[in-house]
């Protein structure tokens, strides 16, 4: 089954008197790009993190949001620290022995200064061996994912449904083009011959005109180019059913039928043939950008 890399996935635990928030989104990317935002005390586990997005994504670009709230009111989620409000104090009496100023620090002006608060040091072993963060995350980051590669998967299906409509119409404009094609030939050969008639009066060299013919025949033929696209269109309808990402193979053909489509153009020599090429061009677009969206 093709998969959307447009998705989005949410999970909540909680743990030593917080709720844990975890949301994965993840868009387009021509690669796989992990981006993890937490909270700094728990980057030790950023690295276990990625490594699990990774074993459900293969292509796209995955942000990661954790957030905490603490639970319990009341409770102080930060302790002091006391080397830096230490410092602050000194820095202030001097400040006012030094100008001659009248007023203090105040405790509150004190706790209003940056970094005087800090979160308890959740990195050292005796945090970690206190609750059991790492293994929250990871659970609530799988469930966020699973979530995710869900509508991943939601988003894929109507994606495949719509390309194979598309594959569909191209290969209906193929079967026309090929209609089309021994026509080209002919409808020239008698163009010429009635051109010829009107001008010469009926005194025309057969083999120099059979021969103008050929020459115009073979510039004009579009078989080659036809069976390389319906080889395009089968392997384009095998990639849809399969279970592998598929992104960047369908892209690839997607531009191998948009240069043989050109090419049906550029020899082209007939007005009904070359609308339908003007139409392949235009679906294929379409295609290409649907195309983008898959994994």
């Amino acid at each position: 089954m093709s998969h959307s890399m447009t998705g989005y996935g949410h999970s909540a635990r909680r743990c030593g008197g917080y709720l844990i928030q975890i949301e994965a989104k993840s868009v387009n990317h021509r690669y796989c790009e992990v981006v993890v935002r937490m909270p700094r005390e728990w980057t030790c586990y950023e690295d276990g993190l990625k490594r699990l997005v990774q074993r459900y994504i293969k292509r796209g670009r995955i942000d990661v949001y954790i957030n905490k709230e603490q639970e319990q009111a009341g409770t102080l989620p930060f302790v002091l620290n006391t080397g830096l409000a230490e410092s602050y104090l000194r820095a202030a009496e001097e400040l006012r022995e030094r100008y001659g100023l009248e007023s203090s620090l105040s405790a509150s002006e004190l706790l209003s200064l940056p970094d005087i608060l800090i979160a308890p040091d959740w990195s050292s072993q005796e945090a970690r061996d206190e609750e059991p963060w790492e293994a929250t995350l990871l659970d609530g980051l799988e469930e966020a994912m699973i979530n995710l590669v869900t509508m991943r998967k939601q988003e894929g299906e109507h994606l495949r449904k719509d390309l194979e409509e598309r594959f569909n119409r191209l290969e209906e404009m193929h079967a026309e083009l090929t209609a089309l094609a021994p026509e080209v030939a002919l409808e020239y050969r008698a163009k010429l011959r009635g051109r010829l008639n009107e001008l010469l009066d009926g005194a025309v060299d057969e083999h120099r005109f059979a021969m103008e013919v050929a020459v115009f025949a073979d510039r004009s033929n579009i078989d080659e180019e036809l069976i390389r696209l319906a080889s395009h269109f089968a392997q384009c309808r095998e990639l849809l059913g399969s279970t592998e990402p598929v992104g960047r193979k369908l892209d690839f053909l997607i531009q191998e039928m948009n240069r043989e489509t050109n090419t049906i153009g550029s020899k082209a020599n007939h007005l009904a043939l070359v609308n339908r090429v003007v139409e392949m061009k235009a679906e294929l677009e379409k295609i290409r950008e649907q195309a983008a969206n898959l994994e």
